[in-house]
């Protein structure tokens, strides 16, 4: 508003306007086109409530520029972190970094040697029940030592079998056989047979002077 107008405003309205001659003229002083483009724009508010948080933000005992200098890092450690997801994948658990006594959903601590020595002693006995799915049970600790392969909770006698089969492939219809004899012992209540503890046995030998055909 200029000074010729409101000089003007001024000895034209009364010394004592009444409240709705007030009221009129502030609304004239307040669509003044000065006035208007004083105000700021909804992009100048903001543009303030985004500087005003990062000058507000506090690092421990960091604030001000060295605060938006961490926060920047912070952003862009995140945006590495993203991309490096991105391509290479969720990084894996280290192999020893299960529970070793896991095996097929009870906790057993015994070695691969204590699980031959438990099969050995269940045949003697005539138990053969046990002796087959102890055999069978030191045949995965066998491969689990070497880290050809490993097991976790929920892994099966199955899966065991299948992906020991893709390590040895010249033994893979053996492993999936005694795979599928220690399911039948444990879950489908069939007995054990001698033979077949002595060709899981058998085989949890044969596997020791064997390579693996892939990488483990």
């Amino acid at each position: 508003m200029t000074f010729a107008s409101a000089a003007v405003t001024l000895v034209a309205a009364p010394l004592r306007p009444d409240p709705e001659e007030a009221r009129r003229l502030l609304q004239q002083e307040l669509t003044e086109r000065d006035y208007v483009a004083a105000q700021p724009t909804w992009l100048d508010r903001a543009a303030d409530a985004f500087w005003s948080w990062i000058e507000g933000v506090r690092l421990g005992d960091a604030e001000g520029a060295p605060a938006v200098a961490l926060v920047i890092v912070l952003v862009v450690v995140v945006a590495v972190v993203v991309g490096v997801v991105l391509v290479y994948g969720v990084p894996h658990l280290e192999r020893r970094s299960a529970r070793p006594g896991e095996l097929f959903g009870d906790d057993d601590e015994r070695d691969a040697d204590a699980l031959r020595a438990s099969a050995r002693e269940a045949a003697a006995a005539g138990d053969l029940d046990r002796a087959v799915v102890e055999s069978f049970r030191a045949l995965a600790r066998a491969l689990v030592e070497r880290d050809v392969l490993t097991t976790s909770p929920g892994t099966t006698a199955r899966t065991v079998g299948d992906r020991a089969a893709r390590l040895f492939p010249a033994r893979a219809d053996r492993l999936r056989a005694a795979a599928r004899a220690f399911d039948e012992v444990r879950y489908l209540d069939r007995p054990g047979t001698e033979q077949a503890w002595r060709e899981i046995t058998d085989l949890d030998r044969a596997l020791e002077g064997d390579r693996t055909a892939v990488p483990a």
